[in-house]
């Protein structure tokens, strides 16, 4: 199963010359201790043990999650709808503000 952009496609276990699969792994790399960072600030590292960069067939860098529990993906998802919430909040806030400005001139 691939999607359109790449990141189901099959790892690269054979080379193709011409691929830039170290490119592409470096991303991934730095992508997955990006991650593995801001898990250690959440308190869940330890649900994402199997967390890895990867390249696949394209050369494109991968972040392989790995295999985890469902109560880490009800957390990881619950800290990612809070920071979404907090993002809207921003923008609202800054509309508000903005609301306010035309209106009081």
């Amino acid at each position: 199963m691939t999607d359109s952009r790449g990141a189901c496609a099959q790892p690269a276990g054979t080379l193709t010359p011409g691929i830039p699969y170290v490119r592409g792994w470096a991303e991934g790399r730095w992508a997955a201790e990006t991650l593995a960072h801001q898990l250690v600030l959440a308190d869940l590292a330890d649900g994402f043990a199997a967390l890895r960069a990867d390249v696949n067939i394209l050369g494109d860098g991968v972040v392989t999650l790995g295999k985890v529990l469902p109560e880490t993906a009800l957390r990881l998802s619950t800290l990612l709808a809070v920071g979404l919430l907090a993002e809207k909040l921003d923008e609202w806030t800054a509309e508000d503000a903005a609301v306010g400005a035309t209106t009081s001139s």
